[in-house]
């Protein structure tokens, strides 16, 4: 395997770790991936994961409760997967090191840039847990920013949709497939696959999003090759 990027971050959706069933860890599947992690790992390439919270926990949508304590619990439910993620990648025998938004001493070691870049230096794969650890941004959000904190080349974000379109294609049978758009491109036509905050980010910072479907698993691999795979979205 020979990759295009010397230090990725990888973006994982929460429901895609609870398979179909929509809730909870499925760890048949989150073992799968940490063996394809582990190889990505062993490589040469410097890995580094955020993961969401949505199979436990999707704040957003407790329109009943205090947005700042609803956003609390969607980290912490970001947290239960990367110990899991963690634990699948020790079991896989890859050295894996979480660290925290918060002070979480039980669990992971407190984030700090110079530290997960080191760690990413010695081999480890760094999962960063509880996202920025402030209420109103999204792991979107949290992984842009940790992106840019370690001088990551890309961030691959590996979702449900195949690629960016210029609208629904469940609904739209005309909505175009992008290989390629800039993040004013998609902030302009208003393409809601990362929220604004994370687009501007990436945009300001010259960090490019390479957005792919995750199914199946060897997408992850084709991407850290560089393969055409998904829309890329540069600044």
């Amino acid at each position: 395997m020979k990759s295009s990027y010397k230090r990725i971050l990888l973006k994982i959706s929460g429901e895609y770790l609870a398979g179909d069933s929509k809730n909870g860890i499925n760890f048949d599947i989150v073992l799968k991936l940490a063996k394809i992690l582990k190889e990505i790992s062993l490589s040469g390439v410097q890995v580094a994961v955020v993961v969401g919270g949505g199979n436990f926990w999707r704040g957003r949508s407790s329109c009943h409760m205090n947005r700042v304590k609803a956003d609390h619990m969607g980290m912490m439910a970001t947290m239960i997967n990367s110990l899991a993620i963690s634990d699948c990648l020790n079991q896989a025998r890859c050295e894996s090191v979480l660290l925290t938004s918060i002070h979480f001493p039980q669990v992971g070691e407190l984030y700090s840039p110079e530290k997960a870049i080191s760690y990413l230096q010695e081999g480890k794969i760094v999962i960063f847990g509880y996202g920025t650890g402030n209420a109103f941004f999204s792991t979107d959000t949290a992984a842009s920013l940790r992106a840019c904190e370690i001088n990551a080349e890309i961030v691959l974000k590996a979702t449900g949709v195949d690629a960016v379109y210029s609208g629904d294609p469940k609904k739209d049978h005309y909505a175009k497939k992008y290989e390629t758009i800039t993040f004013d491109e998609m902030l302009s036509k208003n393409l809601k696959v990362i929220d604004s905050t994370a687009a501007s980010m990436h945009r300001d910072n010259q960090i490019p999003i390479l957005i792919f479907n995750i199914n199946p698993l060897d997408n992850i691999i084709s991407a850290v090759n560089g393969l055409s795979v998904g829309t890329l979205v540069l600044p």
